[in-house]
C-alpha cells in the first residue's frame, strides 16, 4: 500500500534488495521476503478451535481502491501502510512527533474499509482483512459477512512509540501515549463489532530493546543498560509495561463481549526465542541489520536499506533482522509458527 500511495519518489521497498529471498522481486514489504500475515494462510491458526485458512497473498488495498474489480478483494485486502499508526498525525504532532511516512492511520484505514464494505458484501464472496480481515463466502449481508471474517489488528501502535523515541520525545509524553493508543484500538474493535465482527487477532509489540536502530539510537557504554543477549532493558521494559496494558483491555473487552473471540498475539513471546536461543532456529546474527550501513548494528541513522552506500548480507535466513527495524523473511516464519500453533496466543 505504501508503495502504491507514492506514485513520486518510490520509497527502497519498491527496489531490490527488499523481496529478494521469497518473491525474488520488490513486492513493497519491508522485509527480504514474507510478512507474519502471509504466514497465516497457509497454517492452522488455532482460534476458538483449530481451522485451515487456506488463504492466498492479501492484496493490498490501494491496489483497486474503487473497487472496480472487487473479485480480488474475494479472499480478502489488507489496509496496513508502513509506518501507520493508531493515533492520528495532527495528534501526534500536537505531542511533537512528526510522522513524515504515512497519514493512513487506524482511524483512516477503518473509514476506508466502512467504503469498501458493501462492495465486498455484494461480490458473492471472500475470505480474508488487515487491518486485516478473512473475508467469508457466499454472505447475505455485510453483518453476515463479518460475522464470518477474521480481523487482524495491525500490528498498530508500534510506530508512534518508535517515531517518539527516536525524536527525542520525553518519557513522560511517550508513557501517556499508551493509554491513548490502547484506547484508539479498543475503539475501533468496538465499532468493528457493531458492524457484526466477531473475530479478532489483536498484536502486542516486539522487544524494542532488540532492535538495531533502536539499539544505535541509544547506544551507551553503560553495560548494564543491557540484558544478557544485548538488548536495551528500559526498552523491553517499555514494551512489556505496553503489552500488559493492552492485554488488560482486550480482557475488559471479552468480559463485555462473551461472544465475541478476541485473541492477543503475543509478538513479544513470539520473537523471544530468536534471541534467546538463535542457533536452534539457524540463526547466526540476531542484533545486527542484514541489510544496511555501518556500524556494531550495521544500521547508519541517515541511510535506508536499499540506499546507495548500503549493502544486503548474503544469507538473510541467518538474520534475525532484516533492515534495522523489520524481521527477515526466516524471522517471521519462526513467529508465526509460534502465534499460528496457539503457543503465543491468549486465549
Amino acid at each position: 500500500n505504501w508503495v502504491i500511495l507514492l506514485q513520486q519518489n518510490k520509497p527502497t521497498p519498491a527496489f531490490p534488495p527488499f523481496g529478494g529471498t521469497y518473491f525474488h522481486r520488490p513486492t513493497g514489504r519491508c522485509c527480504d521476503g514474507r510478512l507474519i500475515v502471509d504466514f497465516f494462510g497457509t497454517a492452522s491458526l488455532k482460534l476458538q478451535s483449530t481451522q485451515k485458512l487456506g488463504l492466498p497473498l492479501v492484496p493490498p488495498y490501494f491496489r483497486d481502491a474503487n473497487c472496480s474489480n472487487c473479485r480480488k478483494f474475494q479472499k480478502g485486502v489488507n489496509f496496513a501502510v508502513v509506518g501507520a499508526t493508531a493515533l492520528d498525525n495532527a495528534y501526534l504532532a500536537q505531542k511533537g512527533i512528526i510522522n513524515e511516512l504515512t497519514n493512513v492511520s487506524l482511524g483512516v484505514q477503518l473509514g476506508l474499509l466502512k467504503t469498501l464494505l458493501p462492495s465486498l458484501c455484494s461480490s458473492s464472496s471472500g475470505k480474508y482483512l488487515q487491518m486485516l480481515l478473512f473475508l467469508p463466502n457466499n454472505q447475505k449481508s455485510c453483518n453476515e459477512f463479518l460475522n464470518n471474517s477474521l480481523i487482524l489488528m495491525g500490528e498498530i501502535g508500534g510506530n508512534e512509540f518508535n517515531l517518539a523515541f527516536v525524536q527525542g520525545i520525553s518519557s513522560e509524553v511517550i508513557g501517556g501515549l499508551v493509554p491513548e493508543v490502547i484506547k484508539a484500538i479498543s475503539a475501533a474493535i468496538e465499532e468493528l463489532i457493531e458492524l457484526g465482527a466477531m473475530t479478532f487477532v489483536v498484536p502486542g509489540t516486539i522487544p524494542l530493546g532488540c532492535l538495531p536502530v533502536l539499539l544505535t539510537r541509544f547506544r551507551t557504554s553503560n553495560k548494564q543498560a543491557y540484558d544478557r543477549y544485548g538488548c536495551l532493558i528500559w526498552l523491553n521494559d517499555f514494551a512489556h509495561y505496553y503489552n500488559e496494558y493492552l492485554k488488560k483491555e482486550l480482557e475488559s473487552m471479552r468480559r463485555l463481549h462473551p461472544r465475541i473471540n478476541i485473541i492477543y498475539a503475543d509478538y513479544y513471546q513470539a520473537s523471544m526465542p530468536l534471541y534467546l536461543s538463535p542457533g536452534s532456529f539457524g540463526f547466526k546474527s540476531t542484533l545486527t541489520a542484514c541489510c544496511g550501513g555501518e556500524g556494531p548494528y550495521n544500521v547508519n541513522v541517515t541511510l535506508s536499506c536499499g540506499d546507495p552506500g548500503t549493502k544486503s548480507c548474503d544469507d538473510p535466513s541467518s538474520y534475525v533482522n532484516w533492515d534495522g527495524a523489520h524481521f527477515t523473511d526466516e524471522a517471521h516464519r519462526v513467529i508465526s509458527n509460534g502465534l499460528l500453533d496457539g503457543s503465543c496466543t491468549i486465549p
